[in-house]
């Protein structure tokens, strides 16, 4: 309960059981909340059995998260004097924001940094992009995207047009085949793994990763590659497809393009197989896995790479080329953070609202008349994603539910942009990245939010408030609109802001587009729980895109893709080399994952600064190199190295994870001091998963960082 964390206010109301929509991950559950009846808080919380997309199962985290988070809450405004951050009033610290930002865009208002998240609602997240775009006119603005999604999302317009996974959760129970890649649903996803379970019982399941994770320890077989060889793994397999004629040729002539030149440009499939670090009887295995009705899915491990658009766009190739496309099949992206679909369509960060492209005069002109701004002010493209965007040391950082102190990659130098800048950060948390403000603007969080979120499967639903807030702090949209009110007078209305007009605003602005959600509103939404776009009138709701089978009986169903010739295009990238392989000085692999009761980068999910991380390595890794740690048999301490900083570490002996390889949480906030700012070409993408890094006995680190302060001095 959230008097707990914060103070004993006591109220004095009747407690009652509020439908809402579990924020916690991507999958979208249906909760009931209750809230107390004689404090701020939430006393009880479970999962919403009349909800479509969960029909009443919930996760423990997401309960537990929800009516307990064990983060450090934040309860008055603060500002930095002297050095130390102090409690003010709302009036000083939004003058000051406001101020800063002012003076920023009186300069250039690429001056200004904006960082969204994909925990806010959506009509948060478009009032924030609406601020970022329309007011300031900012290049430098992200909604969370490129820090996960932005390579699923490229391959995903560069094959179909547009955003967004074609399967629905529907598809999962007709599917014979599920083929996990690069992703742990068991972990990430616990209640929509439970349905992959059940529709495997009948079929298979199989995992390609590294490291034999959670979701490959229930799996029937794992396929265990080589880090950084997804794309090359995925090109052996299409180019098996072709050399056994596993081709559905009618599909792929009918409805596709640039399949001859892929095909033109496939490497040998003994060699793919080789620089993937698989067999050929893998692949084997893997291509007959396809004959099936198969969903293929991938998370992070497939995105966050140098290679992860065109990683992507190749699964999408194995789906259209085995005919995988359809009911019951096809390629699903999955979400971490629970709205970072909705920011996608909302925010105005890689589109317009609505999936409006940012280039088009057109779209460009219908978005500048409907916010009533200068078009000029419109930013004339998306802007560089966030390792770009601290590359330019903007004067003016603004953080909103996002803690990129400890989620950027090589975050030592995140840090010095941090230090640089007047930082703003708008959270419910303490974090590091709070540690650094000048302002720190409090929020609320779950339970305590009114407005909407789409899960990743393109349904939005209803986040309802529980229980009030403390005095001290607001909600997201409110903060937004006061900043607005500072910098853009008339943007946006004053607070408090109607959550419910401001949807209506930003469904008005879909109509007619990809993602249109013009048929949605506040009292559909209320009584229907959950409605999946596109979503054109008040009536109907979407299925699995691009494909019409209005009877369900058609034998030659009609496919329709908003591309230029109306079909499917094959990915013919060939990816980036992988910036840093392991040498002789950084003889091992570092790469990052997630943990069952982790939480983004540990702020909702931890009380205190945690100790130093746990690495995971297999046991003939470690003594391979016990000169680097200290008592090998005991406490296994030592330090992680790559190119960019050293960690403190404690090892733990591993099988799951392959000699050579050494994991660490993505939601430790020391793991991305370590990682690489390399980024995909196509998305932005950070190349999270994969850095050279080699173990260093503490005591030789400690020397050296004597020795580094010393020639400093």
């Amino acid at each position: 309960m959230r008097y707990i964390r914060r103070e004993r206010w006591v109220v004095s109301r009747v407690a009652k059981q509020v439908p809402t929509t579990c924020m916690r991950c991507a999958v979208g559950c249906g909760h009931v909340h209750l809230g107390s009846d004689t404090a701020y808080g939430l006393d009880a919380v479970r999962g919403d059995p009349s909800h479509p997309v969960n029909n009443g199962l919930a996760c423990g985290r997401g309960i537990r998260e929800s009516a307990d988070p064990d983060g450090s809450w934040l309860t008055r405004p603060l500002v930095r004097e002297n050095g130390e951050l102090r409690q003010t009033s709302w009036s000083d610290a939004l003058s000051r924001a406001g101020d800063a930002i002012s003076d920023a865009m009186a300069d250039d208002p690429d001056e200004v940094a904006v960082l969204g998240s994909g925990q806010q609602t959506n009509e948060a997240a478009y009032a924030l992009g609406k601020l970022a775009r329309g007011g300031i006119g900012t290049r430098h603005y992200d909604a969370n995207t490129t820090l996960c999604m932005a390579s699923a999302v490229t391959a995903y317009y560069r094959a179909f047009g547009s955003d967004a996974p074609p399967p629905t959760y529907d598809d999962i129970p007709e599917a014979e085949t599920h083929l996990v890649w690069g992703a742990n649903p068991a972990v990430a996803h616990p209640v929509m793994f439970r349905w992959i379970r059940q529709s495997a019982d009948d079929g298979d399941l199989v995992v390609v990763d590294p490291v034999e994770t959670k979701t490959a320890g229930v799996a029937d077989d794992q396929v265990a590659i080589d880090p950084g060889g997804d794309l090359a793994l995925a090109q052996a397999i299409l180019g098996h497809l072709v050399e056994t004629d596993r081709v559905d040729e009618a599909f792929v002539e009918e409805h596709t393009e640039g399949f001859d030149r892929v095909i033109d440009e496939l490497p040998p499939v003994e060699e793919a197989a080789s620089e993937a670090g698989v067999t050929l009887d893998e692949v084997e295995k893997l291509a007959s896995l396809l004959d099936a009705p198969t969903l293929v899915y991938w998370g992070m491990g497939v995105n966050q790479s140098v290679r992860g658009t065109a990683t992507a766009g190749a699964l999408v190739n194995l789906c259209l080329a085995s005919g995988n496309f359809g009911p019951g099949s096809g390629p699903f992206s999955l979400t971490g953070q629970a709205n970072s679909m909705g920011t996608r369509v909302v925010s105005s960060k890689g589109t317009w609202p609505g999936h409006r492209p940012f280039e088009h005069p057109d779209h460009r002109r219908t978005v500048a008349e409907a916010w009533d701004v200068p078009v000029s002010r419109l930013p004339d493209d998306n802007g560089p994603g966030p390792v770009g965007m601290f590359e330019s040391s903007p004067s003016v950082v603004w953080t909103v539910a996002t803690n990129p102190l400890a989620g950027f990659p090589d975050a030592t130098a995140a840090r010095e942009v941090l230090d640089d800048s007047f930082l703003v950060v708008q959270d419910a948390f303490r974090s590091e990245t709070v540690e650094l403000a000048d302002v720190v603007l409090p929020a609320a969080t779950w339970g305590e939010s009114e407005g909407t979120t789409m899960n990743m499967e393109r349904t939005v639903s209803r986040v309802r408030p529980a229980t009030e807030t403390p005095p001290g702090v607001r909600q997201d949209l409110d903060i937004i609109a006061d900043v607005a009110a500072r910098v853009a007078p008339g943007l946006l209305p004053r607070p408090s802001v109607s959550p419910s007009e401001l949807f209506d605003e930003f469904a008005a602005l879909t109509e007619g587009t990809d993602a249109d959600c013009s048929g949605l509103s506040y009292t559909r939404l209320d009584g229907e729980r959950a409605v999946r776009w596109p979503a054109p009138d008040p009536t109907s709701e979407g299925g699995y895109r691009y494909y019409d089978d209005a009877d369900g009986e058609s034998d030659d169903p009609t496919w329709s893709f908003p591309t230029a010739s109306g079909k499917a295009q094959f990915s013919a990238l060939s990816g980036s080399s992988l910036p840093e392989p392991a040498d002789e000085s950084y003889p091992l692999t570092l790469t990052t994952g997630r943990e069952a009761d982790g939480y983004n980068t540990g702020v909702r999910t931890r009380s205190d600064t945690p100790d130093q991380p746990v690495a995971r390595a297999h046991p003939d890794t470690i003594d391979a190199h016990r000169d680097a740690v200290v008592d090998p048999e005991g406490d296994r301490r030592t330090t992680v190295v790559s190119r960019r900083a050293s960690v403190p570490a404690t090892l733990d002996p591993d099988d799951a994870v392959p000699p050579g390889l050494v994991w660490l949480s993505i939601h430790h906030p020391m793991t991305n001091r370590l990682t690489s700012p390399a980024v995909d070409p196509q998305s932005n993408e950070p190349n999270f998963k994969q850095c050279a890094v080699r173990l260093e006995h503490p005591e030789t680190t400690a020397a050296s960082d004597r020795l580094a302060a010393e020639v400093s001095d």
